[in-house]
Parts: structure tokens; sequence; C-alpha cells
């Protein structure tokens, strides 16, 4: 193999380390926005949650669960 060969050889694995420092460096950053997302939601849903649960003890204070209407 000569120098030129040992040469564009380096030359060809730099270039490939360099897009797969670019490609990682990519995904990191989606990865942390979809965490970020994911966050989000899990608080939005235990929100959300604690608000049903909330609206159904004010419904059914005083009212027995799984009882017919009085029209039955």
């Amino acid at each position: 193999m000569t120098d030129t060969e040992i040469v564009r050889r380096i030359e060809a694995l730099e270039e490939r380390i360099t897009y797969q420092d670019d490609a990682i460096e990519t995904l990191n950053q989606t990865i942390t926005k979809q965490w970020a997302q994911i966050d989000a939601l899990t608080r939005q849903i235990a929100n959300l949650t604690d608000r049903l649960r909330e609206a159904e003890a004010k419904s059914t204070m005083g009212a027995p669960r799984d009882e017919p209407p009085p029209h039955y």
C-alpha cells in the first residue's frame, strides 16, 4: 500500500467519523425533544386523571352507584 492510498483511506475514515458524529448529535437532539414531550404528556395525563376522579366524586356524592333510574 502506498502512502497516497493510506492518506486517502485515512481521509475517507475521517469523513465517515464526521458524518457519524453529526448523525449521533442529530439523533441525540431528537431523543431529547421526544423525552420532553413524553414528560409533558405524562404530566397532562396525570392532571386529567386527577380532574376526572374529582368530577366523578362530585357527581356521585350522595347517589348510590349502579342503581337504575327511578323510571325503571
